[in-house]
């Protein structure tokens, strides 16, 4: 008896020592790469349900936006574009909700555990830095897919609205605004010292994106030069795949330079991230 006690309690003391020697108090051998992200969600997630503000924004000021936008639209001649009110209005509101869900929400989220010094802190257990940015954001990854899946029922459903053409690019829009925005916001943190003042730094980007990549006014609606500037918005490949997706019709060259340029974009967002984006408090 007395030997068995013994050997268990050197197990005991062995994986009390792993354990403190990771720092987590979970020995090395119980974690993952996908446990840690999960848990990180999980976490963010339940922050997300008790913060009314940042829910509201989240869950609300895109359907919000779409019907203001809708009621706006009513005055703009998109006879040039090829696309009735309603698919203007329905594919552009997937860049909203990216735009909103991922881009705002992230950016305020990434600044708030900055400066709290919970960035810090994980930094310091098993976690990488990958890990991190990514469980942070994985509650505003999964409302987004939610409220996509969602607009694409109501539309095809509801609507009337023809079933989406392509289905793969429009997936592949969602997922590359996913990565490029959370990436952007990550970055933009850089400019923000609370998350109360990340919405204002926040808001240039989020204009000029709302107004120039076609999720308001179609670029073919508007006049050449214009439509060529608007071209070099990180969002205008991104909603232009998102509708290449839904209604079909595009030419292939067409549609890979909307890959190109949105997995450039993607790329430039992440270069960012590794470049500027702050782990310490701004004080």
């Amino acid at each position: 008896m007395a030997t068995g006690m013994s050997k268990a309690a050197r197990g005991t003391a062995v994986a009390a020592e792993t354990a403190s020697a990771t720092g987590t108090g979970v020995p090395t051998s119980s974690t993952t790469l996908t446990g840690r992200a999960l848990a990180l969600g999980r976490a963010e997630l339940t922050l997300l349900g008790r913060n009314k503000t940042a829910l509201y924004m989240t869950l609300f000021m895109p359907a919000l936006m779409i019907w203001a936008m809708r009621s706006g639209a009513q005055k703009l001649d998109l006879s040039r574009s090829g696309m009735s009110l309603k698919e203007a209005t329905m594919t552009g509101a997937f860049g909203y909700v990216l735009i909103f869900v991922v881009y705002y929400n992230l950016m305020s989220v990434y600044t708030a555990r900055r400066e709290e010094l919970v960035l810090k802190r994980l930094r310091t257990g098993e976690a990488g830095d990958l890990e991190i940015l990514a469980g942070t954001a994985l509650p505003s990854a999964a409302i987004t897919l939610a409220q996509c899946v969602l607009l694409v029922t109501a539309g095809t459903a509801w609507l009337d609205m023809r079933a989406p053409a392509r289905p793969e690019l429009l997936l592949a829009g969602v997922l590359l605004g996913l990565v490029m925005l959370a990436a952007l916001a990550a970055a933009s943190t850089a400019m923000a010292r609370t998350s109360e003042t990340a919405q204002l730094a926040g808001m240039p980007l989020a204009m000029v994106s709302m107004l120039g990549s076609g999720m308001f006014w179609p670029l073919e609606a508007m006049p050449d030069v214009l439509a060529n500037a608007c071209e070099l918005l990180p969002m205008t490949p991104v909603v232009g795949l998102m509708r290449d997706g839904w209604l079909g019709g595009a030419d292939v060259s067409e549609t890979l330079g909307h890959l190109a340029a949105a997995l450039v974009w993607t790329a430039l967002a992440v270069f960012a991230v590794r470049r500027w984006f702050r782990w310490e408090p701004r004080r």
